[in-house]
């Protein structure tokens, strides 16, 4: 891959190119915007040239997040960006539609318009591995939420073990002796730390597992999980769930089949998004930290992007548990 490559891709000459990714002259917005298009498409930063090129900061950061239609990810964009403009820096913000391919076209596409840093919660704990990797090898990179082992990068999210200890250990003290988990796939680190954290902490609780449901972080597949728990046969005493949206599908459920919850079976989800607290009965839930992990991440970044960069940093911030209706307990107690 050349720059004679980049050019004919994008309709320009060679020296236009040069000066696009170089910075050293200006270029207008549109033929900037044409040229790094180009690049990302090609993957021609991979060859080294973007870094050997990058003679100022451009003051931008992107952030890579797996679905910006998800509340929890919302918020999250939402408070990096905050952080961002406290510290003078703007942010790209792209989707990768949990598409590891997307993500890595995401990537490439970042590092071609020479963004100082990268903020990225991967798609996948597996796949994402060689896209994440490599871009962490052209710039400062931190890893939010979820994250790609075996990566030299900073990364920053919320203790998920801790979280299930939380959500399981209210739920033994309310009586609770059966219960069911419903999850997304095993796909990236937050997936698996909540499993193995309910499996691990409901054995020590002595609660029998009934059921772990693993489809995808949506509505739709709380409602599909809780259809199936019905046709299983008779209902555990509570339905753990491991994000809110899943939480809010499974209580739709229930109402529509005449299940009442917290009466005939207790519910609890994961994040407190918004509509947690609007839901009906309203949700308990594990509350992420949200503020606090986006300003660590622009922290960690901002570190990065310093003089002296020290090893690889991994915070593992506190959650809390928001107990509402939904497992019984009415705000007054």
């Amino acid at each position: 891959m050349t720059i004679r490559d980049v050019a004919e891709r994008a309709g320009v000459s060679t020296a236009t190119v040069s000066r696009a990714l170089s910075g050293a002259r200006p270029v207008s917005p549109a033929v900037l915007e044409q040229v790094t298009r180009a690049a990302g498409d090609l993957g021609y930063s991979a060859n080294g040239i973007a870094s050997a090129l990058r003679r100022s900061r451009t003051d931008t950061v992107g952030m890579v997040v797996p679905s910006i239609a998800n509340p929890f990810f919302t918020a999250l964009v939402e408070g990096v960006e905050h952080a961002l403009q406290q510290a003078g820096r703007q942010l790209f913000l792209c989707s990768s539609r949990s598409d590891p391919a997307l993500e890595a076209q995401r990537l490439r596409s970042l590092v071609a318009r020479q963004v100082d840093g990268i903020i990225i919660s991967p798609v996948h704990g597996v796949r994402s591995h060689d896209a994440v990797s490599w871009a962490a090898g052209q710039l400062p990179l931190v890893q939010v939420d979820r994250y790609v082992a075996g990566v030299d990068s900073d990364w920053v999210g919320v203790d998920d073990h801790l979280a299930l200890r939380l959500v399981v250990d209210h739920l033994a003290d309310l009586g609770v002796r059966t219960a069911a988990f419903v999850s997304s796939t095993l796909t990236n680190s937050s997936t698996e730390l909540r499993v193995a954290g309910f499996q691990e902490h409901t054995a020590r609780r002595g609660v029998a597992v009934d059921q772990v449901l693993l489809g995808e972080y949506s509505i739709d597949w709380g409602r599909e999980a809780m259809r199936r728990l019905l046709a299983a046969g008779p209902l555990p005493d509570a339905v753990a769930c491991a994000d809110d949206l899943i939480a809010l599908g499974v209580l739709q459920v229930c109402a529509e089949t005449g299940v009442s919850v917290p009466a005939d079976l207790l519910v609890t989800g994961f994040d407190d998004i918004p509509y947690a607290a609007l839901s009906d009965p309203p949700l308990t839930t594990v509350r992420q930290p949200q503020d606090r992990i986006a300003g660590e991440a622009v922290r960690l970044l901002s570190a990065a992007l310093g003089p002296d960069r020290a090893p690889p940093a991994r915070s593992a911030l506190a959650p809390s548990l928001v107990v509402r209706s939904s497992t019984g307990i009415t705000p007054s107690g």
